[in-house]
């Protein structure tokens, strides 16, 4: 456990000087890909002061020289705190609609034959994504646990992976489109102790795992469809075309990818993609449902 002197300035006075951001901006970019407008100093001033307060440093760079040494449990709250986990249940629902009605029935129709079926959430925050993709597979597919088909969840902070590892939920927090889709989710039955917990049908679909995006993936196999939303507006734009490229890598031909509201792949064809609905890219070539023979 690290020991340090106790501050002589409060958070609310620590100032956050241009070297200070250019170093914080440096850090986040080398480690985790991460990159920072100087618009979020504010925001970066006020989240990490509370860190350079707690471990009672006196300045933002005696707090880099911390997140430096590479103590594994400061370089979460590093993370944690210039990243933003806002999700919520079945989000950007036309993107649920495609999968249960388009991308889902030829997929589960292979997985009855024996073919092997992943689906990852990349950037899963608190579970909602990755339980939400398995909602949708067990109402098309009751039967999916007798299948090879398990969905990956992945994201970089450890504080929301043990929230999605757990799958239990404040109500506050437990935002759906429909109370029908709430109750696949949740059931019918009401909270215990004041919280939601996710059915077991549904844990059991799904495997957690902590994950950098630009670090090397220890993934072995390809996914039929990946959902990577709203994270990649985290990094610059050179960053953005190698992550989705990476992805197009660990597609199957035919499978899919599905991206944020605001964010966009530009000329997805050369990286092997093909437009296939809003915000949605399919791997270009046959797919490959056939079951193995």
């Amino acid at each position: 456990m690290t020991t340090l002197a106790r501050p002589s300035t409060s958070d609310g006075d620590l100032p956050l000087t241009e070297a200070d951001f250019a170093r914080i901006a440096r850090i986040a970019k080398a480690g985790w890909g991460l990159s920072l407008e100087s618009a979020k100093r504010p925001l970066i001033r006020s989240r990490l002061g509370r860190r350079v307060k707690a471990l009672g440093l006196g300045s933002f760079d005696a707090y880099c020289d911390v997140v430096e040494s590479g103590e594994a449990q400061e370089s979460d709250h590093f993370v944690t705190a210039l990243t933003t986990n806002v999700t919520h249940f079945y989000r950007e629902a036309h993107h649920f609609e495609m999968l249960e009605s388009q991308i889902l029935p030829p997929i589960l129709q292979a997985a009855r034959q024996g073919k092997r079926v992943r689906l990852w959430s990349a950037g899963c925050s608190s579970g909602q994504e990755a339980y939400s993709l398995a909602g949708s597979i067990l109402a098309l597919a009751p039967d999916a646990a007798k299948l090879d088909l398990r969905i990956l969840g992945t994201d970089i902070d450890p504080t929301v992976l043990q929230i999605a590892q757990d799958g239990v939920y404040d109500p506050k927090i437990c935002l759906f489109p429909t109370p029908a889709l709430e109750e696949r989710v949740f059931g019918r039955a009401p909270p215990t102790g004041g919280l939601r917990a996710v059915r077991p049908e549904l844990k059991a679909l799904v495997t957690f795992r902590r994950l950098n995006l630009v670090k090397p993936w220890p993934i072995s196999g390809r996914f039929d469809v990946i959902f990577c939303r709203n994270v990649v507006i985290y990094f610059d734009k050179p960053t953005q075309r190698q992550l989705w490229a990476r992805f197009a890598e660990v597609l199957h031909p035919g499978a899919w990818l599905l991206i944020g509201h605001s964010e966009r792949i530009a000329d997805p064809q050369e990286l092997g993609l093909d437009p296939a609905g809003i915000t949605t890219y399919r791997h270009a070539g046959a797919p490959s449902g056939k079951a193995p023979s």
